[in-house]
């Protein structure tokens, strides 16, 4: 029996390894990320004030066990006041969807106090939080991700500029740490926080949303948006990589290709 061709057994095999050079780079580059003592130090220094529409802020990145307790528990506070009458709204009337889904003030509190959460904090000139966003650098499935978790900003500082600004931010130290991605979760029927993310910043419904059917709707939608220049390069190293000639031959050389209230 003559040698049989198993060139589509080579090919899944080229593609698990290329997925897995993937995942180890993004994880290299999530874990490049965390390391950086301040992020927003790399940034020029307009992005560390906002003085617009009568407002005179200063912006600091800092990580949660290095914020001192009163402003964590001002956050929390800030939380719970704009986004738990969402989620009670969103599933209160369901029990099972509550349980699963709704507001939990403990796991809560310990989410925004865990080593990987950072937070983008907007100060008074005497030193009074008015806005913040927990943030993360982590993976997303196989992609390394910027996630907003919160982008909350006091009533009295709203609608003067300062979450679009902040949101801008984050987009820019996505760039500057090279993620793919800049995420957040919103409620689809807080039509506000829809027209802000998807109307006015142009977020997308990113491809890991769930998707409405007839038997099951959602009440959130996972939204992005990309980081267009690393987006572009990775394109082009995965058409450089296909059009690399696979060889059947032993001894072929094998070419590597290296949630919000604003």
């Amino acid at each position: 029996m003559g040698k049989k061709d198993n060139s589509k057994a080579k090919e899944k095999k080229a593609e698990r390894k290329a997925m897995e050079r993937r995942m180890n780079a993004g994880v290299a580059t999530v874990k490049l990320a965390n390391s950086v003592e301040d992020p927003l130090a790399q940034m020029p220094k307009p992005f560390s004030v906002y003085n617009k529409n009568g407002l005179d802020l200063t912006l600091e990145t800092v990580r949660a066990p290095d914020l001192d307790e009163k402003t964590l528990v001002w956050a929390y506070d800030l939380v719970s006041t704009n986004m738990k009458p969402l989620y009670d709204d969103a599933y209160k009337n369901d029990p099972d969807a509550d349980a699963d889904f709704g507001w939990k003030e403990k796991e809560k509190k310990e989410e925004m106090r865990e080593d990987l959460a950072w937070y983008l904090l907007a100060r008074t000139k005497e030193g009074t939080p008015v806005a913040f966003s927990h943030f993360r650098y982590d993976m997303d499935y196989d992609d390394e991700v910027l996630y907003c978790y919160e982008m909350q900003v006091e009533k009295a500082f709203r609608r003067k500029g300062l979450g679009r600004f902040m949101i801008k931010v984050l987009e820019m130290l996505m760039i500057k740490s090279d993620m793919l991605k800049l995420m957040c979760t919103i409620f689809k029927k807080d039509k506000p926080e829809v027209e802000f993310f998807k109307k006015a910043l142009k977020f997308e419904q990113d491809e890991t949303s769930f998707v409405d059917t007839v038997h099951e709707q959602f009440e959130y939608e996972i939204i992005c948006r990309h980081n267009l220049i690393k987006k572009k390069r990775m394109e082009d190293e995965e058409a450089n990589e296909e059009n690399v000639p696979h060889h059947a031959n032993v001894g072929a050389a094998h070419v590597h290709g290296a949630q919000c209230a604003h």
